[in-house]
């Protein structure tokens, strides 16, 4: 039975974390920006490889925190 659901396309990169970054605009969960996830299910099984392909070169654009006791801090001094 689960081969009949089956289907050969590339899944989706969604972690079911959707939050899109305000300074990136990109989700902080799959990385992908708002239009590549509204394209999905339109794009071509070459254009979802290569899109899997880019996402962890995104990886670094969240990983500063800004916030907290040493963000605080940091801005207390500057």
């Amino acid at each position: 039975m689960d081969e009949l659901w089956r289907r050969d396309e590339i899944e989706s990169p969604c972690i079911k974390i959707c939050v899109i970054h305000p300074e990136t605009r990109l989700c902080t969960g799959c990385l992908r920006s708002i239009d590549e996830i509204a394209a999905w299910g339109r794009m071509s099984p070459e254009e979802r490889h290569a899109l899997i392909e880019e996402l962890p070169n995104r990886a670094g654009a969240h990983r500063k925190r800004r916030g907290g006791r040493n963000g605080r801090m940091a801005r207390r001094d500057g």
